[in-house]
């Protein structure tokens, strides 16, 4: 089980690290894009609204990566901490770590304005970690059923 522990907490670092790479550098995702006026969304679901309501004028693969792209990006993040801590396998310890890491790197995006603060990527992010949650405990019961004896 350490083995386990040991590998997850690699891939765990490695997943931070690209994580950060994509939010603050990455220049597929407008990072270097120059723009003298920032934006920045406090409204929940407001962009969500906004990219499904002009999906046809942002483009569908717009829409996609902002609404799946930010819940997908988060589940590794609520699948891997409680297998890295066992600290970490309660439903709310998840949600609030979460949580805390999106709205770092939002508030962080927000200072540094690199990307753009928006209320929504937070929900979004926090419904992946949690999603990502529901799956290590999914797999925690078949193993526990299963394999555990």
């Amino acid at each position: 089980m350490k083995k386990i522990k040991w590998g997850t907490l690699v891939f765990l670092i490695i997943y931070l690290a690209i994580l950060a790479y994509v939010c603050f550098w990455s220049e597929d995702y407008g990072r270097m894009d120059v723009q003298n006026i920032y934006r920045y969304n406090l409204v929940p679901f407001r962009e969500i609204i906004r990219f499904y309501t002009y999906r046809d004028v942002v483009g569908f693969d717009a829409f996609l990566l902002n609404l799946f792209g930010n819940v997908l990006v988060f589940i590794p993040f609520g699948v891997m901490v409680p297998i890295v801590s066992s600290r970490n396998r309660k439903f709310f310890r998840v949600f609030g770590l979460t949580f805390l890491l999106s709205l770092f790197i939002e508030c962080i995006q927000l200072i540094s304005k690199v990307g753009s603060f928006d209320v929504d990527d937070l929900i979004l992010n926090t419904v992946g970690g949690i999603l990502g949650y529901i799956l290590f405990w999914i797999m925690n019961q078949i193993r526990r059923h299963w394999f555990v004896k």
